[in-house]
């Protein structure tokens, strides 16, 4: 078999089914396909250039399958004021909260969009990440959720990364709609067959200060018309049974997750709904509801894990530390840590063909770490031990 690049002597954790490491292991690819991940003892006979990682741990390339890395101005203001005692209600009277981030974001050029996204992305990619999902949703008018799209499509232009776009509209009311939520879904219905090719899904926020259950559905409809995969943030504050809705439609995810009901964790069951944590919300916000990780696991519902990068709530862009605060908050194993930014992450973006565990045919997306077990990924804090990042066969070197 010839091979472009073979990675050898090697503890490979293929995240296949579970996080275990084969001690010596070998992997192949081609014009930026794995031909072989596993032992060396069970290779075919390769030839091509070989590449010695002296014992190193190969896992895939993380994924971060939910972020709103695209955004203007930052609200570290709001942050210092929480801190001195004021309420969220008293942060919005100052101009504050997330209409603040809408009004930078729409001043905001394009360039300048993705200028500042940059070093967002970037810190994501110094710590094994190779594919992001991006939301919009800081724009509200077609115009700024167009440009928040394009914005996001051409990170993958200046870093070797796969950008996943996902259309939300329905983030929040804008400012020019104040008391008439179902006129502003009646826009945001009619924005989503003008998205065209710059958004693979669409995603709300169901929540009793974002869009309620019959406003979300609207919007789900829309995107099944236009063929848009569906996700949904879901069950963060109060228990609306968002996620019941998202699993009737067949939502790729639901998001967040802290006040799931068991109709809801059963209706994700059924309907192979994943469920993305994001822990970096729930530390920010100083939450104690916790998503209901032991129900979720009896019931066979893969868990995802993101960093969900915005302004507000999580200004986060570490998926390792994202990994040791769902460990240490969720009481997640260190396996479903591993799982949750490989394999689940994939299926929660519908790429679970392409990406997220070493197998031949799919990208050879990989991250080699200077560590040997997959726990000294989870459990420092602080503490970045990648070696290499490979997307798409291309090896970048810390």
């Amino acid at each position: 078999m010839h091979c472009d690049l073979i990675w050898t002597n090697a503890r490979l954790a293929s995240m296949t089914r579970d996080a275990g490491v084969v001690a010596n292991g070998v992997v192949a690819q081609a014009k930026g396909r794995i031909l072989y991940a596993g032992p060396a003892d069970t290779a075919p006979p390769m030839r091509g250039e070989r590449v010695d990682v002296e014992g190193r741990l190969i896992t895939p390339a993380l994924i971060d399958p939910h972020t709103h890395l695209v955004y203007a101005g930052d609200r570290a203001a709001e942050f210092r004021m929480r801190l001195e005692g004021a309420s969220y209600a008293d942060i919005a009277q100052a101009g504050g909260g997330i209409l603040a981030t809408v009004r930078a974001t729409r001043e905001a050029s394009e360039d300048e969009l993705v200028e500042q996204a940059l070093p967002r992305l970037n810190a994501l990619l110094a710590e094994g990440v190779a594919t992001v999902e991006i939301k919009s949703g800081y724009g509200l008018s077609l115009p700024d959720e167009l440009k928040m799209l394009r914005a996001a499509r051409r990170l993958q232009e200046l870093r070797p990364v796969r950008v996943v776009a996902t259309f939300l509209g329905a983030h929040t009311l804008p400012p020019e709609y104040a008391g008439r939520p179902d006129a502003y879904i009646d826009e945001v219905c009619a924005m989503i067959p003008q998205i065209g090719p710059l958004a693979e899904a669409v995603d709300a926020f169901c929540e009793g200060v974002g869009f309620t259950p019959q406003q979300t559905e609207r919007v789900f409809q829309a995107a099944k018309a236009q063929g848009l995969k569906i996700r949904l943030h879901a069950e963060q504050l109060s228990d609306l049974g968002g996620a019941m809705l998202a699993a009737r439609y067949g939502a790729l995810s639901a998001d967040h997750l802290e006040y799931l009901s068991d109709d809801g964790v059963a209706a994700m069951a059924q309907a192979g709904t994943v469920a993305t944590m994001l822990p970096g919300a729930f530390y920010f916000l100083r939450e104690t509801k916790a998503p209901p990780v032991e129900k979720l696991r009896t019931a066979g519902v893969p868990i995802a894990l993101a960093s969900d990068c915005n302004p507000g709530t999580s200004p986060l862009t570490s998926p390792l530390l994202v990994m040791n605060m769902a460990a240490t908050l969720f009481r997640l194993t260190v396996e479903e840590c591993l799982l949750g930014v490989t394999r689940n992450a994939a299926r929660a973006l519908g790429l679970s063909g392409e990406i997220g565990t070493l197998e031949a045919g799919k990208a050879c997306d990989l991250a080699i770490w200077n560590v040997e077990r997959p726990e000294q990924l989870v459990y420092p804090i602080g503490f970045n031990p990648l070696y290499a990042r490979v997307f798409k066969g291309v090896s970048h070197v810390r």
